[in-house]
C-alpha cells in the first residue's frame, strides 16, 4: 500500500514548458515542451496550460512509467533555446499531470460485461427505472477508491 505522498509523485509528472506570448488579438502563446521534443498552443494563458498538459498526457499515454523522459530541473532551461524565442516574451513554467487520471479521462469508452442477477432482483430494478450499468459503475468507483 502506498502512501498519499507516494501515490502523487507517481501519479504526477511534471516537465518545464517554455511559454511565449505572441500578443495577438487571440492571446496565443505558443509552448515548447523540450523534454518530450514538443510544441503545441493556447489562447490565454489558462488555456496554454491546459494544452501544455494535454500534449504531455498524449506523449505519455501509452508508454511505461519506465519509459518516461526525465524532466530537466527548471533553472536548466535557456529561453533562448526555445522553438518559439523570437516570437515575444517568454517565461518557462514547470507543468504538472497526473497521468493516471488524464488515462482515466481519455480512456472512458464503454466496456460490454455479462452480470448475471437474480431475477427477482432484475424485475425490481427495472420497476424502479434503476440503470444497473450505472448503480455497478458507482459501485466500483467507490469500491476501488477512484476518481
Amino acid at each position: 500500500m502506498y502512501t498519499r505522498e507516494e501515490l502523487i509523485r507517481k501519479m504526477t509528472k511534471v516537465y518545464p514548458a517554455i511559454f511565449t506570448r505572441t500578443e495577438d488579438k487571440k492571446d496565443t502563446y505558443l509552448i515548447d515542451i523540450p523534454d518530450l521534443n514538443g510544441a503545441t498552443e493556447g489562447y490565454g494563458l489558462a488555456d496554454a496550460i491546459h494544452m501544455a498538459r494535454d500534449y504531455i498526457g498524449c506523449k505519455l499515454y501509452d508508454l511505461e512509467e519506465s519509459d518516461y523522459p526525465a524532466s530537466t530541473p527548471i533553472e536548466s532551461i535557456d529561453i533562448s533555446n526555445g522553438k518559439f524565442h523570437n516570437a515575444g516574451p517568454s517565461i518557462v513554467s514547470m507543468v504538472d499531470i497526473d497521468i493516471d487520471a488524464y488515462r482515466r479521462e481519455m480512456d472512458s469508452r464503454p466496456v460490454r460485461r455479462n452480470v448475471s442477477l437474480p431475477n427477482w432482483l432484475n424485475k425490481k430494478a427495472n420497476e424502479a427505472h434503476i440503470n444497473v450499468s450505472r448503480v455497478l459503475q458507482e459501485a466500483l468507483i467507490e469500491k476501488l477508491n477512484t476518481f
